[in-house]
């Protein structure tokens, strides 16, 4: 069976879950669920009067303010008792067969433990978290909803395998689930007898992998906190910025011991802005795999390369390096590999380019190490120097040219890697395609401009090194 299959749509007692990413905006679970406004107040919470829910031309649903917002204004508040949490102390028998099953989701997979909650909160009848679940989404538009041309259209090995790797486990983990729960008497059986397949599995893991937020839990006997996944009604409406203007804070009101959970806003909020959090510095990789979008120039977006010595030496020697040794380390120079965790038993030969770090040191420092044959001159830096992309030319002015060239023409490798170029997906989106293909192409297209962009950079820098040494001749 593919690992990429279309899943299944289950829990037909309510509106199923289709298959595909969403060719639209999502509908709701409900056609007309109830107003989450209204139920965060009811329930001891609090909302600014000036904070609404709107359609958001980019991420569907979002909140905006109707009016002028001050800096440090409380913008939403909700009580302990509303967030959606794992419980793993429950002891009745429903709540014992989801801590079982709970146990068989690695932690790399977090969002399918607390997805488990959230199904069987979904299917009972009367649930607290009606109100909030009949609001998600029908749909989500992550990869493991995408049909298999448009897997293959990503184009990028390291996000198709774990694409792959999240369908494989779903398609696992629903006959360990079917296998758990056959037999089982309608009293423990978590999900109300309903019927719980690799579909519903995967709306529940990208329920919780785009919505929630890692906060803190029960307060540790050394003082500090657990870390704990928990979703959270109204505030995951707030929509993503790397220049955010409200924040999520936790704190304890004076007169209740229990942890209040606050969007404050970062600075004043104008009328008719829409409110932003900063999901964390994240790749595309992750916006698109978890949160099912893609950022355009996404500074903290990167391109993973895998360390292989036969492939340095020949992207040195496009480069126009004469007789390199990458393949072939002098002693001294493989120990340097191996303080990198780029050679012997430890390695961990996934290196990348771009983001914040421009080229990952570790790729760096081997490109610097690996072009020079003065070991006292190697010897006579740290390993911290030679990573470091603002340590200009530590080996020299003729090494450091190298190492940069022999980065751009490893750059050109990976593009090469790339089926299609970026004209050619500019011209398929410009012809109209699903959203699935669409995300698809925005995702490789990006992916693409990181790699011209590194290439970009690096050659301004050669052109500066070259200019100070001729300057200086």
């Amino acid at each position: 069976m593919a690992a990429s299959k279309m899943l299944i749509p289950s829990l037909t007692h309510f509106r199923p879950l289709t298959c595909a990413a969403a060719a639209s905006y999502p509908a709701r679970l409900v056609p007309h669920p109830p107003n989450l406004l209204k139920w965060v107040k009811r329930e001891g919470g609090f909302v600014h009067e000036a904070v609404k829910v709107t359609q958001d031309t980019t991420y569907g649903l979002g909140l905006i303010a109707s009016g002028e917002i001050p800096k440090g204004s409380d913008l939403i508040i909700l009580p302990d008792h509303v967030p959606l949490k794992f419980q793993s102390d429950k002891e009745d028998g429903a709540g014992s067969v989801l801590l079982h099953l709970s146990s068989q989701v690695p932690e790399e997979l977090w969002a399918m433990k607390l997805g488990l909650k959230l199904l069987q909160e979904r299917a009972k009848v009367g649930s607290f978290w009606w109100p909030y679940i009949s609001n998600l989404p029908e749909t989500y538009s992550v990869p493991i909803f995408f049909a298999g041309e448009d897997i293959k259209n990503l184009q990028y090995a390291p996000l198709l395998y774990q694409v792959n790797k999240r369908c494989r486990f779903l398609l696992q983990f629903e006959q360990e689930v079917k296998n758990t729960l056959k037999n089982m008497k309608p009293s423990e059986h978590p999900f109300g007898g309903q019927d719980v397949d690799a579909s519903s599995l995967g709306w529940a893991m990208s329920a919780v992998s785009s919505r929630a937020f890692r906060l803190y839990g029960k307060r540790l006997p050394d003082g500090n906190h657990s870390d704990i996944p928990m979703m959270l009604p109204l505030i995951d409406m707030c929509n993503h910025s790397f220049n955010p203007n409200a924040q999520i804070l936790q704190e304890r009101d004076a007169e209740n011991p229990k942890m209040l959970i606050k969007v404050v806003a970062e600075r004043d909020i104008k009328q008719n802005d829409p409110l932003l959090l900063n999901y964390g510095f994240l790749s595309n990789d992750f916006f698109l795999l978890d949160y099912g979008f893609v950022i355009p120039s996404n500074p903290y977006d990167y391109i993973e390369l895998k360390y292989d010595g036969a492939l340095m030496d020949a992207a040195s020697m496009a480069a126009g390096v004469s007789s390199p040794n990458f393949s072939s380390p002098a002693p001294w120079q493989q120990q340097v590999l191996s303080q990198l965790k780029l050679d012997g038993e430890a390695s961990n030969l996934k290196v990348t380019v771009g983001g914040s770090d421009l080229v990952e040191g570790r790729l760096l420092a081997a490109s610097r190490v690996l072009l020079s044959n003065d070991l006292e001159l190697v010897q006579s830096y740290d390993l911290s120097a030679l990573k470091s992309l603002s340590a200009e030319a530590p080996l020299g002015v003729a090494n450091e040219v190298a190492a940069f060239r022999t980065v751009i023409a490893l750059c050109v490798i990976a593009l090469g890697h790339f089926p299609t170029k970026i004209m050619d997906d500019e011209s398929l989106l410009k012809q109209g395609v699903s959203m699935s293909t669409g995300l698809a192409i925005q995702f490789r297209m990006q992916k693409k401009s990181v790699i011209i962009d590194v290439m970009r950079d690096l050659t301004k820098k050669v052109k500066l090194l070259l200019s100070k040494e001729t300057a200086s001749a």
